[in-house]
């Protein structure tokens, strides 16, 4: 006899549902404590159709995309290349280990004020600090992977007459491809959480600007348009990141 079981999508969205139910009925009949202004999400959602249609949201969404996308990518390939030769070779270890161990704490934005006087406030400011922002865990991920992996590969790939860069690169960089794509999953939501923040405090155009605007014109519904949309985005490119890690190690796992 088959068990009755409840699909795992119902499963995920009916939480997702009540949420959305409780935040309608708070918003519409004012359950909000205090004097606060809390929409209902039906005026959220009409929110977000009018500046749908309207291209403000887009022409934004496009501004804070194009930065995230390009120092996240600049970023995380420089983070993997040093990740790779600090891992690979341990006197290159020594050499860069106490300068990353060293940057690595300082946070993203802790950067801000200095690069602002450096670079100035421009198109090159936040894409700065989400290269930083990506480099360093990448880095820090990458040269743990690579020093991980077992060296019983090692040996018998040696065994078998192989060069050490095609032990690099097919062997070591392969089985270090988890902890790699773990770095880059996490950096890829928080990216989008620290483009956010830059733009709020420095830059005219983008998602974090808009809702600094919003702010400024006391429109609480476009500030959760703003946040809506920054989630979906985080979640968008994490799960990007989860499905070229499976693509990959799933591709290399078959070929092995």
């Amino acid at each position: 006899m088959k068990s009755k079981t409840v699909p795992q999508s119902i499963v995920g969205v009916l939480p997702v549902i009540a949420f959305l139910a409780i935040w309608e009925m708070v918003g519409r009949y004012n359950l909000f404590p205090g004097q606060f202004y809390f929409p209902p999400f039906s005026a959220v959602a009409e929110e977000f159709y009018h500046l749908t249609v309207s291209g403000v949201l887009g022409k934004n969404l496009a501004s804070s995309m194009i930065r995230v996308v390009i120092g996240l990518f600049s970023g995380s390939i420089a983070g993997i290349f040093i990740g790779i030769i600090m891992g690979w070779r341990r006197i290159l270890d020594r050499a860069l280990n106490p300068i990353v161990s060293l940057l690595y704490p300082i946070p993203a934005l802790g950067w801000l004020p200095l690069l602002m006087l450096w670079i100035g406030i421009n198109e090159i400011l936040p894409i700065t600090i989400i290269f930083i922002c990506s480099f360093f865990p990448v880095v820090y991920n990458t040269s743990s992977g690579i020093r991980n992996v077992d060296r019983k590969y090692v040996k018998a790939a040696e065994t078998l007459g192989a060069s050490d860069i095609r032990i690099l690169f097919t062997v070591i960089v392969p089985l270090a491809l988890p902890t790699i794509f773990t770095g880059l999953r996490l950096e890829a939501g928080m990216a989008w959480r620290v483009i956010l923040a830059a733009e709020m405090v420095a830059i005219p155009t983008g998602i974090g600007a808009l809702l600094m605007k919003a702010e400024s014109a006391v429109r609480v519904d476009i500030i959760l348009v703003c946040l809506i949309v920054l989630s979906i985005m985080c979640f968008f490119f994490e799960r990007a990141f989860a499905a070229a890690e499976k693509f990959s190690t799933g591709r290399w796992s078959t070929h092995a």
